[in-house]
Parts: C-alpha cells; sequence; structure tokens
C-alpha cells in the first residue's frame, strides 16, 4: 500500500493549532458519489485515513474519511462500515483528549455501527474486523483503568 505523507502535525481540540483550510482536499476528491464501494475504499482518501488512523492522526482520519462516508449511499453496510470506523477514530481522539466518558460513549457508537456487517465487506475495505473489534476493547478498558 502507497504511504502517504504525514500530515504536518495532529490536531487535537484545545491542544494544537487546526490544520488550514483544504490542507486535505487532494485526499477527499479521491471519492466520488455513485462510486460502488470497492472503488471507494480503494481511494485515496479511505487509505490515508486507514494510515493516519494507525499513526495516531485522529482528527485528521476523521477529516478524510468524511468525504468517504459522504460518497456512500445512505442505508448501506458500507456507510455503516465507514462511520464505525470514524467513531473509532473519534474515540481515540477522545482518549488523547483525557475524555474517557466521551471515548467510551464513542467506542459504543462505533461498535454499534459495526455490528453484522458481511465479512466480505470487511475484506474490500482492507480492515481485519477482528483487529477493529480488538481495538475498540482495548480502548474501552483503558478508559476503565483510566477511572481507577
Amino acid at each position: 500500500m502507497a504511504r502517504f505523507p504525514d500530515p504536518p502535525h495532529a490536531h487535537v481540540p484545545g491542544q494544537t493549532p487546526r490544520h488550514p483550510e483544504g490542507t486535505f482536499a487532494a485526499l477527499c476528491n479521491t471519492v466520488q458519489a455513485q462510486q460502488p464501494p470497492g472503488a471507494v475504499f480503494a481511494s485515496d482518501a479511505w487509505r490515508a485515513g486507514l494510515q493516519f488512523l494507525e499513526t495516531g492522526y485522529f482528527w485528521e482520519a476523521h477529516e478524510v474519511w468524511e468525504a468517504v462516508w459522504m460518497a456512500l449511499p445512505e442505508g448501506t453496510e458500507a456507510r455503516r462500515l465507514v462511520q464505525g470506523m470514524i467513531q473509532l477514530a473519534n474515540a481515540e481522539l477522545k482518549q488523547v483528549m483525557q475524555r474517557p466518558k466521551a471515548s467510551l460513549r464513542l467506542c459504543e457508537i462505533a461498535l454499534t455501527h459495526l455490528q453484522g456487517l458481511d465479512p466480505d465487506l470487511w475484506d474490500r475495505a482492507g480492515i481485519q474486523e477482528t483487529e477493529i473489534r480488538n481495538r475498540l476493547v482495548d480502548l474501552r478498558q483503558s478508559r476503565a483503568n483510566y477511572a481507577l
């Protein structure tokens, strides 16, 4: 998989500056409405979001995935998958912001969106369902430890 340039910094609301308008426009423009899910999941926007999630750029992952989510038809499993991943990125961001209750709430929302999706969809999206579910469980557990 191609490696995308890291964003200039990780935006953490209230802690670091927001990126200038249009910073992610080139990535967002790689996905268009009415594309089949396979094309959407092959887009640079989707793939960069996956990379950003893995490298700790949680706000940035959400930013590029918003374009992916908007390109998918309402009520589809593909849109639910993207929405779940956006909520995972949000939960990770809230954890960084030391807002454990918000992180836990977002984990629950993510799990709801990801519930019962076709296993082939996970494959087409290039992600492992087990890894994402384990990540959400770990995040929920770290929230529980934070509260102790």
